[in-house]
């Protein structure tokens, strides 16, 4: 069994989501052998878009919920049929004991993802980690730190929301 865990951008440009659907899902073929187990925390772009390819090529699919009530206070209407989809398709929903989604709970969330990683898929155009921490590049950085490999995706033409 080989489990991936996902990060990345949120704010992918329209034109990016199916290159990087695309390269997700080539990815994540390579490594479907009937025992692929994915981690994502299905938040817009970057995790939903994992979640999805991971799903399409036979993979179950962790879910790893920042806080109880993270459905209600982050998840846009027009994501919410997306995320509704993929919990439903979830093998296993984990919410952490936070009640309210904010920094410490995304930090937390960051840190189970990798927790339950063999490897980290990265949707991640490179750029340094913000000050407001827990973002896609101190992901990468805490994956790296322990030593867990990391996958770069971001496909020539990928791009962020301006």
């Amino acid at each position: 069994m080989t489990t991936f865990a996902v990060t990345g951008h949120m704010d992918l440009a329209e034109s990016s989501i199916e290159l990087v659907r695309a390269a997700l899902w080539k990815l994540l073929a390579e490594h479907a052998d009937g025992s692929l187990v994915g981690v994502s925390c299905i938040a817009r772009g970057s995790d939903s878009l994992f979640a999805e390819a991971l799903l399409d090529v036979g993979g179950s699919l962790v879910v790893i919920l920042p806080s109880r009530d993270y459905r209600e206070a982050k998840v846009k209407p027009d994501h919410a049929p997306v995320f509704d989809r993929l919990i439903e398709a979830a093998s296993q929903v984990v919410v952490l004991d936070h009640e309210h989604a904010n920094r410490a709970a995304y930090e937390d969330a960051n840190s189970e993802v990798l927790r339950r990683a063999e490897r980290l898929v990265a949707v991640w155009d490179g750029s340094p980690p913000s000050p407001k921490g827990a973002g896609t590049a101190d992901t990468v950085l805490e994956a790296k730190e322990a030593g867990i490999p990391v996958d770069v995706v971001w496909p020539d033409g990928a791009a962020r929301i301006e």
